[in-house]
């Protein structure tokens, strides 16, 4: 058995190199937003965006001006596309139920589902105008009930982008401001003059975006780290070169950093594949992004086994896998770590990118490891309450707490427990010292 790997990306010293460099600009980024708010955000909007307006939220009239630019069918596929991630939202959402329960007599413990109270929806567009990023958190955090939506997105070339401000505002958005990179994150987390903070920061972007949402964890809460498009094929012989060569350089497009792997036991698939890609780049539009992506992060391996390419998938925890095999199912119960699967030929990553109606913010760089996407649950927060409602609890409970805390020292914490054994249970169990033995 062994995993041979035939096209290697750049090392990780040079990505580490390019992290460190990241970084460093954002922290500076931050810094000047945090210490001088508007003005800030200003002179950063106008020397990466060549964007300076009067105000950077946008008016209702500008929203419905945006809107009216748009022709019926783009309406019509933006909102089709839209009720897609909404129902399953609200699928998912259905799924978290309240609960109440009472495990003794007279204990009561339940929880709460609530949602979060205000979230910044970061809808990336430097590049390209990505519409459906609005969809994705913005529908979704309205599914949720969040009470604030604010979202800001970049402008494109200097301009607003119709069909991304129509998807912000038909997807529930109160309010939408035109600014994009880490300034915009900054602006979120930390509030200006004329923006209120909010409580979590949400959305896909670039590597800038990605760590200016690292950089503000803690005090802000984030839904995850989603950096650069990340895609995975797991493919053997009963696929062929052209659709693997398809599915990776469609994700390998949205940047000059995004991965694309391709895992397969077949050598002729491997071979033919990376042919096949040196084809498509000729012809490719947007090949100026994706073949520099492809040439310093692409990498193929070429496995014995399927549980070798399962191996290798679990270990590189890509955001997106396209599984193309005779044992698709077989790659849904055994993968544990990933951002979105896609099984068989018919489906594909840019469906769940676009319309299909499971959410396209997922972790990258590993993350998969311990989380998933961003979903309906990430904008609830599930908190717990106790009540006990009879003296008899008050004086059951109330003796194993006595005990278990001066088990470990907390005399303080004992005597909450003795003061209600004394009020309500009549028992005379000395300050700072248990209740008898059972």
């Amino acid at each position: 058995m062994s995993i041979e790997i035939l096209k290697e990306g750049i090392s990780e010293e040079q990505k580490s190199q390019d992290e460190q460099k990241t970084r460093e600009i954002v922290s500076d980024v931050l810094t000047s937003i945090k210490t001088c708010g508007d003005s800030a955000v200003r002179e950063y909007s106008e020397k990466l965006d060549n964007y300076s307006p009067a105000s950077f939220r946008l008016s209702e009239e500008q929203i419905q001006d945006c809107i009216n630019q748009l022709s019926d069918q783009v309406i019509h596929d933006i909102k089709f596309a839209q009720t897609q991630i909404r129902e399953f939202a609200k699928a998912q959402k259905d799924a978290l139920q309240d609960i109440e329960v009472e495990p003794i007599p007279g204990v009561i413990l339940g929880h709460k589902n609530i949602p979060v109270q205000s979230v910044g929806c970061y809808v990336p567009g430097g590049k390209y105008p990505m519409v459906a990023s609005a969809h994705m958190s913005v529908v979704t955090a309205s599914v949720a009930g969040v009470p604030r939506i604010v979202a800001t997105t970049p402008p494109y070339k200097g301009e607003l982008i119709p069909a991304v401000i129509a998807a912000i505002h038909f997807g529930g958005a109160h309010e939408i401001y035109i600014v994009g990179g880490a300034q915009a994150i900054g602006m979120l987390a930390y509030g200006t003059e004329t923006v209120s903070s909010v409580d979590m920061v949400v959305g896909p972007g670039n590597a800038f975006v990605a760590e200016a949402k690292r950089q503000i964890f803690g005090p802000v809460g984030i839904d995850l780290f989603a950096g650069p498009t990340e895609t995975m094929v797991i493919a053997d012989d009963t696929v062929d070169a052209e659709m693997c060569a398809t599915d990776l350089l469609g994700q390998a497009e949205h940047g000059i950093n995004s991965p694309a792997v391709l895992v397969t036991n077949s050598r002729k698939l491997a071979e033919g594949t990376l042919k096949e890609i040196d084809r498509l780049l000729e012809i490719l539009p947007t090949a100026n992004l994706a073949a520099p992506s492809w040439h310093n992060y692409g990498q193929v391996y070429l496995c014995d086994t399927y549980e070798e390419m399962l191996q290798v998938a679990n270990q590189i925890a890509s955001e997106h896998v396209q599984v193309m095999t005779d044992r698709d199912d077989w790659f849904l119960e055994h993968m544990t770590s990933y951002g979105a699967l896609f099984l068989g030929p018919r489906t594909n990553v840019a469906n769940g990118d676009k319309v299909i109606g499971t959410n396209h913010t997922l972790p990258t760089k590993g993350a998969g490891r311990y989380t998933g996407g961003l979903w309906v649950g990430k904008f609830l927060k599930t908190h717990s309450y106790q009540k006990i409602t009879s003296d008899e609890a008050a004086t059951f409970v109330g003796e194993y707490c006595s005990r278990l805390c001066l088990l470990e020292g907390f005399v303080g914490h004992a005597e909450q427990a003795n003061i209600r054994l004394r009020r309500y249970g009549g028992l005379n169990v000395p300050y700072g010292k248990p209740p008898s033995q059972i």
